[in-house]
């Protein structure tokens, strides 16, 4: 068998609700799977405790991100930055050929012995050269990033970037809601092109946005495995 991608999420390991999209994109490429989350707890009365351990700084753009049990949990850069080193090791120990952090936020160089992927450069570079300079608008899980993702997008792309929020670890269906209701709110203003960018969105979450805005629905996680995938192929 072919040596193992490893994927790093910022959340807790396993990612049930990565499985199911991941799987085919990986086309038989073997997995293992690590959160930097999961040497911490998030249950019974230490749980406040643990929050604010990993919460944003003030000031820091927070991350969002997905817990073992399905609820969701914000998250800062500073405090995750030695948590995903560690999740990193795992996987190098579980033998990765290479490691891809899957998340789309924008993270430092992280000490790695093997080569190391980061979703955010291989999204948006993705994104570029599909989109040239048609408009583009994207969604991301919290009101409180829309300016920094604005901000960075806008750096990247030729076309005119707008940003609105859909949180994708809302209970039930209320992502396919929030995601189609935002999706075409971002058609009607005039985007060419939607860009579900964060982890945390699924294939059926893209299906809602395209049928509900019209446009062509761009996808990270599928982005970010796919070229990771190709990575692993690259170096057997």
């Amino acid at each position: 068998m072919s040596a193992p991608l490893g994927l790093v999420t910022i959340g807790q390991a396993p990612r049930t609700d990565l499985h199911e999209d991941a799987a085919p994109l990986l086309a038989g490429t073997p997995f293992t799977e690590h959160g930097a989350l999961d040497e911490d707890r998030f249950e019974g009365p230490g749980e406040a405790a643990a929050r604010a351990a990993v919460a944003p700084a003030p000031g820091e753009a927070p991350l969002v991100s997905r817990l073992r049990d399905g609820r969701s949990v914000t998250l800062g850069h500073h405090a995750l930055l030695p948590r995903m080193e560690r999740a990193v090791a795992r996987a190098e120990a579980d033998g990765a050929a290479a490691t891809l952090v899957l998340c789309t936020g924008n993270f430092p160089q992280l000490a790695a012995t093997r080569p190391l992927l980061f979703a955010e450069p291989l999204v948006q570079r993705a994104v570029a050269a599909l989109t040239g300079d048609r408009p583009v608008g994207l969604l991301c899980p919290h009101p409180d990033q829309e300016r920094d993702v604005a901000r960075r997008w806008s750096a990247l792309l030729d076309g005119p970037v707008r940003v609105t929020g859909a949180d994708p670890y809302a209970p039930g269906d209320a992502p396919l809601d929030q995601v189609a209701r935002a999706a075409a709110g971002l058609a009607r203003q005039g985007s060419a092109w939607i860009v579900l960018d964060c982890i945390g969105y699924t294939e059926r979450m893209r299906r809602a946005a395209a049928e509900a805005s019209g446009r062509p629905v761009l996808l990270a996680r599928s982005l970010a495995i796919r070229l990771a995938a190709e990575a692993v192929a690259a170096s057997a």
